[in-house]
């Protein structure tokens, strides 16, 4: 049985989301089209996305979750900033 995509299956992921020791995110968003879930967002690297995703799959195996987590560039600053 595939859950319904509502606010209330939302509200699960975004607890999970953000009270998983894990995972520990509040600025991943949550989007329903038609039958898939896209989580949105930025994170600091690639393997941080994609435990996110993993450990969303792993809790939700009957939700089509669509990753669409981008990487912010976290790098120190290469030059010096000239202050005029």
């Amino acid at each position: 049985m595939t859950p319904q995509l509502d606010e209330y299956l939302e509200a699960e992921i975004q607890r999970l989301l953000t009270e998983s020791g894990a995972i520990a995110e509040q600025g991943i968003t949550l989007q329903r089209r038609e039958h898939v879930l896209v989580l949105g967002g930025e994170v600091e690297s690639p393997q941080r996305r994609d435990e996110i995703c993993r450990q969303i799959s792993a809790s939700f195996p009957d939700v089509e979750i669509a990753c669409d987590i981008g990487i912010i560039r976290a790098a120190a600053p290469s030059e010096v900033e000239e202050i005029s």
